[in-house]
């Protein structure tokens, strides 16, 4: 069963919301809200990492996260922490997060791995060239496919070498980072490369800027949600493990006429 993880995103600059949650009250009841909906993960971020963005620091990052997720935990949630910093995560897992989404899979600060193999959590290892401020600047690819799918390897090698557990690693293959336009949906083709690796796949396509390559540049929210929805159902016919998403109810429904179609209730 492909799992959803709602977005939960404490920020004052998403590409998404921009900012209707930054305020921990209302950052908690969207929580609750996307629970309520089926979410069977709520992934609380207090950074954003739409294109172009700049760095906040860990202080900043904490601040705005803790509160969400003490909450969210108390309420007896699966809380996932989207950050890159081993302070955040540290901080995140100690107030009842129990898995770590890190975009950068480890390498924008390599302590993260430490964190979470001493807290036995759970990691999620994004695909990752680089910061958000030039996302795409490093985005070249020969066989995306392969070269997603080594990068990802290196970055399970490193966090098995770091003392992660092995059942606790999950890889994203970072849809829009360091991708650009037709190269994610190249790789969204290619993804049983990185299924080959043997780890869990989440992946995260919701109201991500691709997908008006299908839809036209006009694209409502609505609509990227509609698209969002229906990715989620391919993703879930492909047996991946999670889909990352804004809308939880779209895309619980579509996963749900996938399982009648396919006859799998």
């Amino acid at each position: 069963m492909t799992q959803i993880w709602g977005i939960v995103n404490v920020t004052p600059d998403s590409f998404s919301d921009g900012g209707r949650f930054f305020d921990p009250a209302a950052a908690i009841a969207h929580g609750r809200m996307l629970r309520e909906q089926g979410a069977d993960v709520l992934d609380v971020g207090g950074e954003s990492t739409r294109p172009g963005s700049e760095p906040i620091g860990a202080e900043e990052e904490i601040r705005r996260i803790l509160p969400v997720i003490e909450a969210l935990a108390a309420d007896g949630a699966v809380v996932s922490v989207d950050t890159y910093r081993a302070e955040t995560a540290r901080a995140a897992l100690a107030a009842g997060a129990r898995i770590v989404n890190d975009v950068a899979g480890g390498l924008a600060d390599p302590q993260i791995l430490e964190v979470v193999a001493e807290a036995h959590a759970f990691v999620a290892l994004g695909h990752w060239r680089g910061p958000s401020a030039d996302m795409y600047a490093n985005a070249a690819y020969d066989r995306i496919g392969a070269e997603v799918a080594a990068e990802l390897r290196d970055r399970t090698e490193d966090a098995l070498a770091a003392g992660v557990l092995r059942e606790r690693i999950i890889v994203d293959p970072g849809i829009g980072f360091a991708k650009a336009g037709e190269q994610n949906w190249t790789l969204l083709r290619q993804l049983d490369e990185v299924r080959r690796l043997g780890f869990p796949v989440l992946i995260g396509t919701s109201r991500k800027r691709f997908l008006s390559t299908a839809l036209g540049e006009d694209a409502s929210e609505q609509r990227k949600d509609l698209a969002t929805a229906v990715t989620s159902a391919f993703a879930a016919r492909h047996g991946l493990h999670a889909v990352r998403v804004h809308d939880v109810a779209s895309t619980r429904d579509a996963i749900a006429v996938m399982e009648a179609w396919e006859g799998w209730g």
